[in-house]
């Protein structure tokens, strides 16, 4: 592939990630925090993904108190045991928002804790949550949101075309014109290539998927499909040669299964060497949102029927215009 030619600093390096911890790994915490831990997440109501982010993150701790805190009972750990979690995990590079959330799941586990499990087991009749009342996470350097512009997807489409990537360039375009997120689009069907388009209308409207919400069901959406994005996802369905219930799929060892939201995180990295700057899976929603905004679309309808958000206060959070040309004009 022909790219850009960058410095390497221009790139921010991805925030690092702790290693996953194994069944066999989890097994070697203490019974006690691995009971009270599974229970916790069982019973909340949670979506899917939530579950999963909550376990993991009380995965890393009880692992955590099986190699540095002798498998110490949870009723015996104290603030500063805490403490030293934290800074454990600042030595591994770990951004705020991951230590946030970390965290706040170890805290939410201690209220369950308290206002649940101290009624029936002696051993946390006074236990308290040790998170409470700690300083709290420094923030991370935020770095400048910067949108993807109509010129710069034309040329990401463009290079991702000459390595024919017909999957990241039906990715590419989803994410940039429908604004779907990572976890919304790997649900669209192939279904929606055989609708039927009413005459003079600009998309399809997609089937119903599963939105960013608490519960298992989540948020039910449907999004609008432009039509110039569907040579793109007709392209992808033809090559890769078989057939299947979703369009973003992958193929390994011959099993072809739906593809994992992450994937995209591996496309990014892409497109970032290919603009000369860190492009994350986020920045599309921003830049379809702004991209629309600039066209001339009427922030309303753009909330209401792209964004998908409650309020239109929420979708100007979105909004990445720099109205040069409005603020030049102010002191005319």
């Amino acid at each position: 592939m022909i790219i850009t030619k960058i410095k390497k600093n221009m790139l921010r390096e991805r925030a690092k990630k702790l290693p996953a911890v194994t069944d066999e790994m989890w097994r070697e915490v203490n019974e006690d925090f691995r009971i009270i831990a599974e229970e916790f997440v069982s019973v909340q109501d949670f979506s899917p993904k939530t579950k999963k982010q909550y376990r993991s993150a009380l995965r890393q701790f009880g692992y955590y108190i099986y190699s540095s805190m002798n498998n110490k009972p949870l009723y015996k750990i104290t603030k500063r045991d805490f403490l030293r979690y934290r800074s454990f995990l600042e030595d591994h590079g770990l951004s705020s928002s991951s230590k946030k959330f970390k965290q706040n799941s170890v805290s939410s586990l201690c209220n369950y804790i308290e206002n649940v499990v101290a009624d029936e087991d002696e051993n946390y009749t006074r236990f308290r949550n040790f998170t409470r009342g700690l300083p709290p996470i420094p923030k991370n350097k935020v770095y400048e949101k910067i949108k993807v512009t109509k010129e710069e997807y034309d040329l990401l489409m463009e290079m991702l075309a000459e390595d024919e990537n017909y999957l990241g360039m039906a990715w590419l375009a989803t994410a940039f014109r429908v604004g779907a997120r990572k976890s919304e689009i790997i649900q669209f069907k192939t279904e929606i290539l055989d609708y039927s388009i009413p005459e003079n209308q600009s998309y399809v409207l997609s089937h119903t998927i599963r939105g960013k919400g608490k519960s298992t069901d989540g948020k039910p959406l449907q999004y609008m499909i432009p039509l110039d994005v569907l040579p793109y996802l007709k392209k992808w369905v033809e090559v890769r040669g078989y057939d299947h219930e979703y369009i973003f799929t992958t193929k390994h060892h011959g099993q072809t299964k739906q593809m994992s939201a992450d994937w995209a995180d591996a496309l990014c990295d892409t497109l970032s060497h290919i603009l000369g700057r860190r492009v994350n899976i986020h920045i599309f929603k921003n830049s379809c949102i702004t991209h629309l905004l600039e066209s001339g679309i009427d922030m309303k309808l753009v909330s209401k029927y792209v964004a998908h958000h409650e309020d239109i206060s929420t979708t100007q959070i979105y909004d990445l215009r720099d109205f040069e040309e409005e603020k030049n004009r102010i002191f005319v």
